[in-house]
């Protein structure tokens, strides 16, 4: 099985190293970043960044990494907004997507991202998004802190010594990133949108939404499924926006089955099953050049 993951907002690729579905390590996978963040950057940008350049960027880098293969794309939150575009756009590429916490535009309607709201402001709105990212990822309990507010029950127990080490070097890896480029990044998501093109993506699609999502808002999430035309749908209780931690054995139960089971083709099935040595899971791979 081929798999590209895709990490969510101010996140990074190692995020996956810990929280990948179980069926994904038994095959050949990439998780690759956000245009932004470590290690994608976007020096020498000159004008806004467009939805072509992001789209040209992964196209590239599936088809070095993987031979041109469809892949596929496992993307959380704005990783799930990418996926969406690359299976709009590229279809070629990818066999399947799977989404959790996912959103189809940056600004939808009755919520916009905090860090587009922050960014709107006018005159400081730029100085301040670069402070508050700053502060945030400057030591591990402030960021231990910002990330707990993704998850719905503080009680669950998916904090072990194996995930903070895991978030921790996301931290680490943010660090290297160029505020900078964040802001560009944001930006960017805060004007595009995907919604009127949903019913043209022809892949299957697994949407996974946490009930009790407070990132984005769960009915965003199902109206996005309405719109599809090949998706299944399934909602969990008592989870926030990181179901992969938060029921990470429900979370893998349903990829599996998905994957197995579920739009592939009987051939495409036993190509995924086959016994073979698995690649090695890898972390990350840089886009562009």
């Amino acid at each position: 099985m081929k798999t590209v993951l895709i990490h969510g907002m101010v996140m990074a690729p190692t995020f996956w190293s810990c929280f990948a579905p179980s069926i994904v390590r038994e095959g050949c996978a990439a998780a690759y970043p956000l245009p932004g963040h470590s290690p994608w950057t976007l020096d020498g940008l000159s004008g806004a960044l467009e939805t072509t350049d992001i789209i040209n960027a992964y196209a590239l880098a599936i088809e070095r990494d993987f031979g041109g293969e469809p892949v596929t794309l496992i993307g959380h939150s704005t990783g799930g907004f990418v996926s969406l575009l690359l299976a709009r756009h590229r279809p070629d590429l990818v066999s399947n997507v799977i989404l959790m916490g996912a959103f189809a535009c940056g600004r939808f309607v009755g919520q916009e991202r905090l860090a587009a709201r922050i960014l709107r402001l006018p005159l400081l709105g730029r100085l301040l998004f670069i402070r508050l990212f700053t502060r945030w990822i400057a030591t591990r309990e402030t960021f231990r802190w910002g990330s707990l507010e993704c998850v719905f029950d503080k009680t669950a127990g998916w904090e072990t010594d194996e995930t903070i080490a895991a978030m921790e070097q996301v931290r680490e890896h943010l660090m290297k990133s160029q505020a900078d480029d964040i802001v560009a990044f944001v930006s960017w998501m805060s004007q595009t949108s995907i919604i009127d093109e949903l019913a043209l993506i022809d892949v299957p699609v697994l949407n996974i939404i946490g009930a009790r999502d407070a990132i984005v808002s769960p009915s965003h999430q199902i109206h996005l499924s309405g719109r599809l035309p090949r998706v299944q749908t399934v909602i969990l209780d008592r989870v926030g926006h990181l179901p992969m931690a938060e029921a990470r054995e429900k979370v893998d139960q349903l990829i599996g089955t998905f994957l197995l089971f579920g739009p592939l083709t009987s051939s495409r099935k036993s190509d995924l099953v086959r016994s073979a040595t698995p690649e090695p899971f890898r972390l990350p791979l840089p886009l562009g050049s």
